[in-house]
C-alpha cells in the first residue's frame, strides 16, 4: 500500500536534528535561519517544529526563510505538492522570505515561482540551478539563457532575492546582480488567507 506519510525517520527525531542545528546557529549568532531545497513538506514542518521549539525554550526569535524545490517538470514537490499546496503548508510558519532553489533553470521555475509570490504576503527569493546537470560534469544552462529571465522576473515585481545553487559560479552570480541592479524589489502585499486542501497525493 502507497502510504504518503511513511519516512523512514519519526517527525520527532527530524524535529529534534533540527533544533540542535538551531541552537548551535542561535548561539554562533546567526540572524537568519534558512529551510532550503525542500522537497518533502513533512520534513520541512519538523524543521519548522523544531526551529519554533528552540524559539521557545531560548526565549528568541530570528527570521526564517523557506525555499522549496521541485523534482520533475510537473511542478511538484518528490511528496506529490503543488507549489501552492507547499506555500499553504508551510505559511503558518510566518517565514520573512519563501522562495525556491535548486532543481532546473529560471525559465522551467517561472510558473511554480510565480504562483508562489501570487498567493504569498512574504519577500520572494530565487536561487536556481545552471539547468539540469548534462551527464559530463556540467551544467545544461549558461549565463545568458538565465539572466534575461531573472531579470524579467525581476521587472514584473516578483524578485527580492537572487542567486544561485548547482552548476552557478561567481561569475554567474556576478552577472545576476548586474542583471537586476536599479530594478525595484518586490512589495510584499497583504493576501487574502483561504483553507483548503494542501494536495498530498495518494
Amino acid at each position: 500500500m502507497n502510504d504518503p506519510g511513511y519516512r523512514a525517520v519519526t517527525f520527532d527525531e527530524v524535529a529534534e536534528a533540527y533544533a540542535v542545528a538551531v541552537r548551535g546557529l542561535i548561539d554562533g549568532g546567526a540572524d537568519l535561519l534558512i529551510i532550503e531545497t525542500i522537497f518533502d513538506t513533512l520534513n520541512a514542518k519538523a524543521a519548522i517544529f523544531g526551529i519554533q521549539s528552540v524559539f521557545a525554550e531560548k526565549g528568541v526569535e530570528l527570521p526564517i526563510m523557506i525555499s522549496g524545490t521541485i523534482t520533475d517538470a510537473s511542478g511538484r514537490t518528490l511528496s506529490g505538492q503543488t507549489m501552492e499546496a507547499w506555500y499553504t503548508s508551510i505559511r503558518h510558519a510566518n517565514p520573512l522570505i519563501v522562495g525556491m532553489n535548486c532543481s532546473f533553470g529560471p525559465g522551467t521555475l517561472r510558473p511554480y515561482l510565480t504562483s508562489i509570490a501570487d498567493l504569498s504576503d512574504t519577500y520572494i527569493s530565487l536561487y536556481p540551478n545552471a539547468g539540469l546537470p548534462d551527464g559530463f560534469g556540467g551544467f545544461a544552462e549558461g549565463i545568458e539563457e538565465m539572466v534575461p529571465v531573472l531579470r524579467e522576473l525581476a521587472e514584473e515585481g516578483y524578485l527580492n532575492i537572487v542567486g544561485g545553487c548547482c552548476g552557478t559560479t561567481p561569475a554567474f552570480i556576478k552577472a545576476f546582480a548586474q542583471a537586476v541592479a536599479g530594478i525595484a524589489p518586490r512589495k510584499p502585499q497583504p493576501r487574502p488567507h483561504h483553507c483548503g486542501s494542501v494536495g498530498w497525493s495518494h
